[in-house]
């Protein structure tokens, strides 16, 4: 507990999520919250609305993008055991690893993939099928897969980035990558309510997804997971909400179990939390990212975690090692989700380490902002996002982000648009929030240039450059 701290009030807290999913029209979630030393457990709402299965703390939910941080655990693992060098080119070690440019092939490290700065285009999806040799498969169809930017030179969130992490774990350890989960993190750990495969899931309660937008009333997605098996590295694992708090605090903890066994080495520990890149949006998933870990510092303590979102469901870690602090939300569907995460985490930061997490909003003060240089066609493999002047139902806005699928995704969803209204200027970037209705939470968009006057939009943690 850090110092005056009050004890954790489970009836309170169980109550207030239990209002909060109610509000927001979220079906079922499972909140763990490492505290004082202890992991207290809480659950509300229903797996699944069209079976009424009440959510219970050991329910499984899909953890999606969160599983990132596994795979990274297990790459710098080995790199600290001598078995991988994390600044070599991947092709030392993974051959058979291309992408579209030759000449990017040949100089992409393990270390980019890691902080996500290796400029592969993010959202390469290859269901290739169910077999242990899945990721061998993913890697031969990701040859022509381009790149967002140049490698090293900005930021840009890339799961397609991560299966290739994952396919090098399977190289240097000779197992698939889900005997490898097994044996380096899931079993050292404890964690026996994490796995990666349905038929293991299939032991416990498990959460349905459901869809809907914020404020309407979701419904059951038609399948229980519609992510193939080749996604397992950047976001096939399915755990508790403890778990994934109990994982957390192996790095809350310096490495170290609750019984004093040293599981991670300090320096895996202190490696994935040490800032390697800025972040263009600093709000998102933190000012900066490690190897795995979006980092941020709230009144002056820093801390680690990440996103996760599957069909249907999403899921949350915060944690803040100075504070003995780890926050997990595990929710199965419910447009607002976000909304409910920030408002939990907002107020057990406050509570329980006496921390201020920040907001986001657009200017308190109406910000002049010259729009024209900003306005345009952004474009990566599969998506268009056009900008556009326009104003939004919830006041003044100066810009209008319109998103839609190109390419081979052309059509496949109705574009969604967001209304744009400034938050920070400078000569280096200029900063906008968005939102598409008021029911939903503002969501950073930054415009800003490269070295060599390049422009790029940074939206959902991906730069994606102007094309015209």
């Amino acid at each position: 507990m850090s110092d005056g701290a009050p004890a954790f009030d489970t009836a309170r807290w169980q109550a207030r999520l239990g209002e909060l999913l109610a509000a927001h029209h979220i079906p079922g979630a499972a909140l763990a919250v490492l505290a004082d030393g202890e992991i207290h457990e809480l659950a509300a709402g229903v797996l699944h609305t069209g079976t009424g299965v009440t959510v219970t703390p050991d329910s499984v939910f899909q953890i999606g993008s969160v599983s990132k941080g596994y795979t990274a655990a297990m790459v710098v693992l080995l790199a600290d055991a001598g078995k991988l060098d994390l600044d070599a080119p991947v092709v030392d070690v993974l051959p058979d690893f291309a992408v579209a440019d030759a000449g990017v092939t040949r100089t992409i490290t393990p270390r980019q993939l890691l902080n996500h700065t290796s400029g592969i285009e993010g959202d390469y999806v290859n269901d290739t099928g169910r077999g242990d040799d899945c990721l061998a498969r993913y890697i031969e169809g990701a040859r022509t897969v381009g790149l967002t930017n140049p490698p090293g030179v900005t930021m840009s969130y890339s799961s397609t980035a991560y299966n290739v992490l994952g396919r090098i774990v399977e190289v240097v350890t000779g197992q698939t990558w889900d005997e490898a989960l097994k044996e380096l993190l899931l079993a050292p750990l404890g964690l026996e309510h994490t796995m990666t495969l349905p038929e293991e899931v299939l032991r416990f309660r498990a959460a349905m997804g459901h869809m809907g937008e914020p404020g309407e009333t979701p419904v059951p997605t038609p399948l229980w997971n519609m992510l193939p098996r080749s996604a397992g590295p950047y976001g096939g694992i399915s755990a508790t909400a403890a778990d994934v708090v109990r994982f957390a605090r192996a790095f809350v903890d310096g490495g170290a179990a609750p019984d004093g066994t040293r599981v991670l080495p300090a320096a895996v520990v202190d490696a994935m939390l040490t800032r390697e890149v800025e972040m263009p949006d600093q709000w998102f998933l933190g000012a900066h990212w490690g190897l795995g870990w979006g980092l941020f510092e709230w009144d002056g303590a820093r801390g680690f975690g990440h996103d996760g979102s599957t069909f249907g469901q999403l899921a949350y870690l915060r944690a803040i090692p100075e504070k003995g602090l780890a926050i997990a939300l595990l929710t199965n569907g419910g447009g607002a989700a976000p909304k409910v995460f920030e408002t939990l985490c907002r107020e057990l930061c406050a509570e329980l380490a006496g921390v201020t997490m920040p907001g986001f909003a657009p200017a308190t003060e109406p910000l002049a902002v010259e729009t024209e240089p900003f306005l345009g066609s952004y474009k990566r493999e599969g998506f268009l996002m056009t900008i556009a002047d326009g104003d939004s139902d919830g006041g003044p806005a100066t810009l209008r982000l319109r998103y839609e699928g190109a390419d081979g995704l052309a059509g496949t969803f109705d574009p969604l648009v967001w209304h744009l209204t400034p938050v920070s200027h400078t000569p280096a970037k200029t900063v906008f929030a968005g939102r598409r209705n008021e029911k939903d939470a503002w969501i950073p968009v930054v415009f800003y240039a490269l070295a060599d006057g390049s422009r790029y939009v940074h939206f959902g943690v991906r730069a994606t450059a102007k094309s015209a």
